[in-house]
């Protein structure tokens, strides 16, 4: 199993920006699609974004959508969330993950998981 490892997160200010990577330990062979969720405080973990490894297309929540940016360094094996105009309600832990399938957004269609980074966003 492929181990994800996440980092760059921190605490910032509202309209701030914060670069998250995703390091994984192997080639992403056989695996379809990366993707980034976050769980804030007290809350279920929710899906941000995804990206597929296999053409470079992106999908993202409503939420998100014009504010963050998900890339991938394939030669890496790196996966990035560019997060702009940050606000108070983006605080939570974000985690990366991956999966067979393709355009998954559920929690369980991801197998691999990171650890997660804590982002905190101050209003």
């Amino acid at each position: 199993q492929v181990q994800l490892v996440e980092s760059g997160g921190g605490l910032v200010q509202a309209g701030d920006s914060l670069r998250l990577s995703c390091a994984a330990s192997r080639p992403i062979f056989s695996r379809v699609t990366m993707g980034w969720f976050r769980q804030p405080p007290g809350n279920e973990r929710e899906f941000v974004a995804a990206i597929s490894w296999i053409d470079g297309s992106t999908y993202y929540s409503g939420s998100v959508k014009g504010r963050f940016t998900i890339s991938e360094d394939n030669a890496k094996n790196t996966l990035f969330l560019q997060m702009n105009t940050l606000k108070p309600e983006d605080t939570a832990v974000y985690y990366c993950a991956v999966s067979e399938l393709n355009f998954p957004r559920r929690r369980q269609d991801f197998d691999s998981w990171g650890q997660g980074t804590q982002v905190t966003v101050s209003s």
